[in-house]
């Protein structure tokens, strides 16, 4: 088992790796927290599915003006720097949301403001935040710390709603608000711990130019273009989440939607925690068309079944495979890009891994409202194979990456091994 497990090892090896990964920790379980009261508060404050469904389309503009924008500054500035002072700006945004919530009568359209401005942030924050692992660990190391960073983002995801759930139940929205500024306090004063990780030799002012030189980079590298286009295209073509209450009541199990909602997390942490033998594992390209290709399959499955034990065990696989998805793009990243470009392509890499879900929403519940629940999935999931199958043809430079071939790979752990010899 010593094989397939997790890779502990850059926990132990890399202090400034530990710092940020605990604080990570602390400040994604609270965001998830808060994460569950935004929602909540919005639907006690109007009663209205519109409300409510408001805060997602308020956050899309802000998240992909700022993501690019914050993958401009993450080339420029340091990276340290810009995550500790976009979390303080988390966490002044979420001490208005407290501040509100204690109002005798909060105002609604104040959340929504916040709701942008989180946005906002958390595109600021992201590429310096992905683009910033490859400075706090050696070249070899860098798989193990992508699936510990992983890991992380699961451990909130599941954890934080859990717990935010039952403080809303317990407290209200703003002992939500509260414990979540609290985890900011916590993790801040952990980053400032971290050293500094200014640009190296080589960096790009902020500007449309520079913006276009990241762009140019990742269309010409088919390679890694092909890591976007199937991420987008999977879970744009095969995300059904916003189907899980409708699908739950028509297979008779409403009391499973919790269920629902968690398997496809449960099923990543599971591939993150078995995740030791990918640090050997060289066809990236290969394993990340495989777990596209596994994805479109499981969601089939689950579609064509009325069996609640099989549908939540087909959800459950099905993001096991968009986890070894996730995980092989993030070692073609972080493996074979240069650090004077990392930043600009990690706020691509954002935004191919963010909007495709948000946009799967839509089509999943469009596709349903014109067609059936069963239709929009199991078509979703059909769509996702032939379309990630025409990618694979299409594309054989992405489909053929080889970590101990691969030009790119090639001179990026050259360059890193000079770096770390000095």
């Amino acid at each position: 088992m010593r094989k397939y497990a997790i890779d502990l090892s850059p926990l132990k090896k890399y202090r400034d790796f530990k710092l940020l990964f605990t604080a990570g920790l602390f400040s994604y379980f609270g965001s998830m927290i808060t994460f569950v009261a935004l929602p909540f508060q919005v639907k006690e404050l109007t009663g209205s599915f519109w409300a409510v469904g408001l805060i997602g389309v308020v956050e899309i503009i802000p998240l992909i003006v700022f993501g690019l924008y914050g993958g401009v500054l993450a080339d420029y500035l340091d990276r340290k720097k810009m995550i500790w002072f976009t979390e303080f700006g988390t966490l002044i945004a979420t001490s208005i949301l407290l501040i509100n919530s204690l109002q005798e009568k909060p105002s609604v359209i104040l959340i929504f403001v916040i709701a942008a401005i989180f946005a906002a942030l958390s595109g600021l924050k992201r590429p310096s935040q992905d683009a910033i692992l490859p400075r706090l660990v050696n070249h070899d190391d860098l798989p193990s710390a992508s699936a510990l960073m992983s890991l992380r983002w699961q451990f909130g995801g599941i954890v934080g709603p859990s717990v935010g759930g039952i403080i809303i139940a317990s407290y209200g929205a703003g002992a939500a608000y509260l414990v979540d500024c609290l985890t900011f306090i916590i993790s801040l004063a952990l980053i400032w711990q971290v050293k500094s990780v200014p640009p190296l030799d080589k960096s790009t002012p902020p500007s449309m130019a520079g913006l276009m030189e990241g762009l140019n980079y990742a269309f010409k590298r088919k390679d890694l273009l092909g890591t976007y286009v199937v991420d987008l295209a999977a879970m744009f073509l095969a995300m059904p989440m916003a189907l899980f209450p409708f699908w739950a009541d028509e297979i008779g199990a409403p009391y499973a939607l919790g269920f629902f909602y968690s398997s496809i997390t449960f099923g990543a942490v599971l591939v993150t925690l078995l995740s030791g033998w990918m640090r050997n594992y060289p066809h990236h390209g290969r394993a990340v068309i495989i777990g596209a290709l596994g994805w479109g399959v499981a969601i089939v499955a689950a579609g064509s079944s009325n069996s609640l034990v099989l549908v939540i065990t087909c959800l459950v696989i099905a993001g096991a495979f968009d986890q070894v998805s996730a995980l092989f793009r993030g070692f073609i990243w972080n493996q074979s890009i240069p650090d004077e470009l990392r930043g600009r392509l990690a706020g691509i890499e954002m935004l191919s891994y963010l909007l495709g879900p948000l946009g799967g929403q839509a089509r999943a519940g469009g596709m349903a409202a014109m067609s059936s629940l069963r239709t929009s999935i199991v078509g979703g999931g059909l769509l996702c194979i032939g379309f990630v199958s025409l990618i694979a043809a299409v594309m054989p430079k992405f489909r053929s990456y080889d970590v101990r071939t691969n030009e790119y790979a090639l001179k990026e752990a050259k360059v890193r091994k000079n770096r770390e010899n000095i």
